[in-house]
């Protein structure tokens, strides 16, 4: 097979991707608020010659390339959204919208997308099958994917393979993480709520100490992991919230505790929850506290399929040194398993921190940015995957 060389096309539109960066860095926005990113998108896709629909999944874009020849139909997904953070990193593009910051890098997957969508118009001639690039909006935690997946995204045409990819700082630039299975963990809050009797602080034998009861309900949760899970599968349980009382002196009525669990197995995640209720509720009525669960379920385990997954694998190992590629998974989670629930696919992670250029703040970091010749990487490895099924027995 013989496909464009996308690395060096990339670094031909080096400049317009930082450019392009920087610009929707310079001016990010919510989920479904990406009203000026998604027409940027729009305008450039329609000026690349796709077929563009507007306001799907609220305002997300998806634009259709079409080749000379009939062959499969992939899907090349790019999330939009920022996040409510206010910046810190003393950039000269820093965001001009407060309180509101791109600290995930969606900027540059969304640049990414562009330069990849114009670098492939030029090949549509000599394609058989159809591109459909999708920028999503919502993907932290608001429930982008299955927005677009309700409005319709994965018909007309129906994708047979789905790419996506994520700028990646626990991975230094130059390097790749490709790996087979489960990549990225099932995400999902839980409160639990500690109901007891108020009273003054004085008096504590007159009241019942929800406080306590939530104490106590805190630390016996960290055994689930250590005595009901295998050790060779992977759990979190973590409490991030607790919330109780006004004062100093009153012991209030009620606590609050609210938490996630992440695993990769969805089985797992069920016997969790069921732990969790059962602790709580004999924790806190063993100290005469009566306590409640309310859960929601974020996003469902980002699973990679074999045949996508081998196909990333060389595509990243012509485009970057197979030495370059890191099989590793993650707790963080993200809504693309929504997608891959639906259509075989992959997941992949483009390593873009820099010790010595000081980028290596973890992502959702009030001062996180990337290296920018990622980018670079990122068009490279999607771009040779994608091809690989849309430019097969020599239509390249």
């Amino acid at each position: 097979m013989n496909t464009p060389d996308f690395r060096h096309e990339a670094e031909q539109i080096f400049d317009e991707l930082v450019a392009t960066r920087r610009d929707f860095h310079q001016h990010p926005e919510l989920g479904f608020e990406e009203t000026r990113t998604a027409g940027i998108v729009a305008e450039r896709l329609n000026e690349y010659g796709f077929e563009v629909q507007a306001g799907v999944g609220q305002t997300g874009v998806v634009g259709l390339l079409e080749g000379s020849k009939p062959g499969p139909t992939v899907l090349l997904r790019f999330d939009m959204d920022a996040l409510p953070i206010q910046e810190e990193t003393g950039l000269a593009f820093s965001s001009t919208n407060p309180g509101v910051m791109h600290a995930c890098g969606h900027d540059g997957h969304t640049a990414m997308g562009l330069g990849l969508a114009k670098i492939m118009s030029r090949y549509q001639e000599k394609m058989a099958g159809t591109l459909k690039f999708v920028f999503q909006p919502g993907e932290e935690g608001l429930g982008g994917a299955i927005a677009m997946i309700a409005d319709g995204v994965l018909e007309n045409p129906k994708p047979d393979v789905a790419l996506a990819m994520h700028l990646w700082t626990p991975e230094p630039y130059g390097k790749v993480r490709v790996i087979n299975g489960p990549c990225m963990s099932s995400s999902s809050v839980f409160t639990l709520t500690v109901q007891g009797k108020g009273g003054h602080g004085a008096a504590p034998h007159l009241a019942i100490d929800p406080i306590l009861a939530g104490a106590h309900i805190v630390a016996a949760l960290q055994s689930i992991v250590s005595r009901n899970v295998n050790p060779q599968d992977s759990v979190v349980v973590s409490i991030g919230q607790f919330m109780a009382g006004t004062t100093f002196n009153v012991i209030p009525d009620k606590a609050m505790l609210k938490g996630t669990v992440r695993s990769y197995n969805n089985d797992l995640h069920r016997m969790i929850y069921r732990r969790i209720l059962e602790m709580a509720t004999s924790m806190a009525e063993a100290l005469n506290c009566k306590a409640t669960m309310e859960t929601i379920a974020i996003v469902q385990a980002v699973v990679n399929a074999p045949e996508p997954t081998a196909v990333v694998y060389d595509a990243a190992a012509k485009v970057m040194g197979a030495e370059n590629i890191v099989a590793k998974r993650t707790m963080a989670s993200e809504d693309m398993g929504f997608f891959l629930d639906e259509v075989p696919g992959c997941y992949f992670f483009i390593g873009a921190s820099n010790d010595d250029m000081g980028i290596n703040f973890p992502h959702h970091h009030p001062r996180f940015t990337f290296d920018e010749r990622a980018l670079v990487d990122g068009i490279a490895v999607m771009g040779e995957a994608a091809a690989s099924y849309v430019m097969r027995n020599g239509h390249s």
